[in-house]
């Protein structure tokens, strides 16, 4: 039985392989050619400290000096003493540059359709030209695709999870003007083919220990849409996140910019505990739903009530805006994870 794990880095980058049930990580490491930290090897100096962010481990033996009890109950591992149980993620707070000659994953890929989902956005879909490759990334990261016929590189993230499939998924905001958003209205055709080079970022999905929320801003719902398929591949695996909280708010300006509801419904049956509301904050006159912004919606007396994860994806007012209001309402008992994006300019 073997593991696929991935290893981030603090910048931001992300290399995967496989391990075998029980192996040392610092030795499967080693083996597929990521020179992690290492100095006594005994569970005693922590020059190989990680954390866990997600997946099953045990630890043969870790010093009192080397980890606090605080330490080991925040997942905090040594990689020299940690055997893998399953897949999961490991966070190191170095350069990747000092310890991996992995380069990032650069393949080329074909347009198998362009769908355009909103006033606002359109699902473009790709699929790997070498059907041998496999593009392995975390939902929630993002890839770097060449604008074809330029030399302008754009980031989106995935918005369905890594699995053993060629296909892939971005759902891509329509700029008034933009290098990606112009090639998708006038020029993109099925079978154009792209450059892509993943997988990169920091954001995504950790261990589910606790109520999780997801607050998406515009396209930003396509880094939560990679999570929820995700939580339902590990829920498949694991019953114990059955019966945690998943609530998504998703927020748009206009109602005519909300895509993927029948996706997002549909996870609803897939997840029992799991719930999402639409916010406009430019509404219409007729529209009937929720309006404002998420911080007009979110209940500080609930988010109290007990420990919770609320990542953030969206434009920078947006998650700005709701770390302010959690600070203002001294809600301190949740991790923040956030991705700002900033639309990119015309070149």
């Amino acid at each position: 039985m073997t593991h696929r794990v991935a290893l981030s880095f603090a910048d931001g980058q992300t290399v995967f392989f496989d391990v075998k049930h029980n192996e040392i990580l610092l030795d499967a490491a080693f083996r597929n050619g990521i020179t992690l930290p290492v100095d006594c090897r005994e569970g005693v100096c922590a020059a190989c400290k990680g954390l866990c962010e997600s997946g099953q481990y045990e630890q043969d033996f870790v010093d009192e000096d080397a980890l606090t009890e605080s330490e080991l109950e925040a997942r905090h591992i040594l990689s020299c003493q940690t055997r893998v149980q399953s897949s999961g993620a490991y966070y190191y707070d170095i350069d990747s540059s000092l310890c991996s000659n992995k380069e990032l994953a650069k393949v080329t890929a074909k347009v198998t359709r362009i769908e355009k989902v909103a006033d606002s956005s359109a699902n473009l879909y790709l699929e790997l030209t070498n059907q041998e490759t496999r593009l392995d990334y975390l939902g929630g990261q993002y890839a770097r695709i060449k604008v074809p016929g330029t030399d302008v590189w754009r980031a989106y993230s995935f918005a369905t999870a890594s699995d053993d499939s060629t296909q892939l998924q971005f759902l891509i905001r329509l700029l008034p003007e933009g290098a990606m958003s112009d090639y998708i209205r006038e020029r993109c055709k099925v079978g154009d083919e792209l450059s892509l080079e993943a997988p990169l970022g920091s954001f995504y999905l950790r261990e589910i220990q606790r109520r999780q929320f997801y607050v998406a801003g515009g396209t930003g719902l396509s880094a939560f849409l990679a999570m929820l398929d995700e939580i339902v591949e590990r829920k498949n695996a694991n019953n114990q996140i059955a019966n945690t909280q998943f609530k998504l708010f998703y927020c748009v300006r206009h109602e005519a910019d909300a895509c993927e509801l029948e996706r997002i419904e549909a996870y609803k049956q897939q997840l029992a505990n799991f719930d999402y509301q639409v916010i406009v904050s430019q509404p219409s006159d007729n529209y009937q739903g929720t309006t404002g912004y998420v911080t007009d919606v979110l209940d500080a007396d609930d988010l109290k009530a007990s420990e919770f994860d609320m990542y953030l994806c969206g434009p920078p007012p947006m998650i700005d805006s709701s770390i302010e209001w959690l600070k203002s309402n001294g809600i301190d008992n949740g991790k923040l994870y956030f991705e700002k994006f900033i639309a990119s300019s015309t070149s």
